[in-house]
């Protein structure tokens, strides 16, 4: 058997916080990762601190694969320079066989760097799902033909692609990713440890999965959640961005079940490969000495506050689902640690014996899980691109907002009292002193984030303070 314990590493794009079963949402389906969380410790309270770009899972995924803070990595992420280690990196050099599959959006140098195995690569940021332009793995790094980022707005919503009995395609991307390692796992012998990231381009649109799965929800059956709006009630800066153009204005109800019925079936299709996974982890008789890690890229709107995208600092866009399950991992149990994502390679690290490398910056989170009460931090703090800056702590939230120059709007939300973010507090005299501590924190992490060192904090902390 391995010395080290292996690493399965689930990631999903555009997948909610409260999307899993398990955690609390009694509408979907999801009984794989149900059983993970029973085998496991979940992170109810994971996050990242937005992005620094409309395609916010370009920097969350950077964050991730770095261990790095927002302003830390290399522009907004398009690749990672050669000084930050990636987690691939760093296990490789500890002897792992390292295998990526599914999207990275952060280069194809970065890649070459991380990864000693792979096939069906996708350099990209989204695609049909039916027909993914991926990559077998290539030893030499070059990956000739290896699509840029391309911002495509997809405003037209392609009905022919929901279900895969309506159109002649290839395998589905969800599919696709499990398939890969599965023929990964029938190569691995148990006496080299390995480290398989596999990253899943759903649940994000077009959504689009085999018609057993949408035939799970009915639309008319979908609850909406008591932040459904018509429209947002002010400017953002980024209210027409590309997420926000998959529905039409003003945002209805019925338009807007339509949007959840899907994703959750996407959800509950991803469910399914993870299982896959699993089950070959188990049958080939390594499931004790296995580690897996589920957590998803960034969360979305889908109506909630008028919006559809992630592009904002609401709890539904930046709170992520977080699991680790295996070897010295407590069962079925919870922790409310503030927790980001960035914090998985610390951690990671942490559990399997290599030292962390210099250039990471997150925090593990291996003490949680022997002690509920520990956290790494008490105060969060998220910026998006040059428009929006908030803090929470345990309790409030405060967001501020620049837009077109000038400062727009202040938030300030009580999130025990109001978790669906629906009253601001910001104007009434009873909550001025929090008001102004929660400023102060923002200004003192502001500066311990090098916010104001980046191009998007000049814009926005010149115009804040003008």
């Amino acid at each position: 058997m391995a010395s080290r314990p292996n690493i399965v590493f689930f990631f999903t794009d555009d997948q909610r916080f409260d999307t899993i079963r398990a955690l609390g949402n009694e509408a979907i389906q999801t009984p794989n990762l149900d059983r993970l969380a029973a085998r496991g410790v979940a992170f109810t309270h994971a996050h990242i601190p937005c992005g620094t770009c409309g395609a916010v899972c370009m920097p969350s995924r950077a964050m991730l694969n770095t261990g790095r803070t927002l302003f830390h990595i290399e522009g907004s992420g398009q690749s990672i320079p050669a000084s930050h280690t990636t987690i691939g990196e760093a296990l490789r050099g500890a002897g792992y066989r390292t295998f990526g599959t599914g999207k990275w959006h952060n280069g194809g140098a970065s890649y070459h760097r991380s990864f000693s195995d792979g096939d069906d690569i996708f350099f990209g940021g989204m695609a049909d799902h039916w027909n993914v332009p991926a990559f077998h793995y290539d030893p030499t790094g070059k990956y000739q033909g290896a699509l840029p980022y391309i911002e495509n707005p997809m405003a037209e919503r392609k009905v022919k692609y929901r279900h895969a009995d309506h159109i002649t395609c290839g395998k589905h991307s969800s599919e696709m990713v499990a398939d890969a390692a599965l023929a990964f796992l029938a190569t691995c012998d148990g006496a080299t440890p390995f480290y398989a990231y596999l990253a899943f381009l759903a649940p994000h649109d077009p959504r689009s999965m085999p018609k057993r799965y949408l035939d799970l929800y009915k639309p008319e059956d979908i609850r909406l959640p008591p932040n459904f709006m018509g429209g947002h009630p002010f400017d953002t800066g980024a209210l027409h961005i590309r997420d926000e153009l998959l529905a039409g204005f003003p945002r209805t109800p019925e338009e807007t079940r339509v949007h959840l019925a899907e994703y959750y079936a996407m959800i509950t299709h991803v469910d399914d490969q993870i299982g896959r996974v699993v089950a070959a982890v188990e049958e080939k008789g390594m499931l004790d000495n296995t580690i897996f890690v589920f957590a998803g890229d960034n969360g979305l709107a889908l109506g909630q506050h008028g919006l559809f995208g992630k592009q904002n600092c609401y709890e539904h866009s930046v709170r992520v689902p977080l699991i680790f399950a295996g070897p010295g991992i407590p069962k079925g149990e919870r922790r409310t640690a503030y927790a980001y994502l960035f914090d998985i390679f610390s951690t990671l690290c942490e559990l399997v014996g290599v030292e962390r490398p210099a250039s990471v910056e997150g925090t593990s989170l291996v003490p949680a899980f022997a002690d509920p009460a520990w956290g790494p931090r008490d105060i969060l703090y998220f910026a998006y691109t040059d428009t929006q800056r908030a803090v929470k702590d345990r309790r409030f939230k405060l967001v501020e907002h620049v837009v077109g120059g000038k400062r727009t709007m202040t938030q300030l939300f009580d999130l025990l009292d109001d978790p669906w973010e629906l009253t601001n507090l910001a104007t009434d005299p009873a909550y001025a002193g929090k008001l102004a501590e929660l400023r102060a924190d923002l200004f003192r992490l502001r500066d311990e984030w090098d916010d104001r060192a980046s191009e998007w904090g000049q814009r926005f902390w010149t115009a804040y303070e003008a």
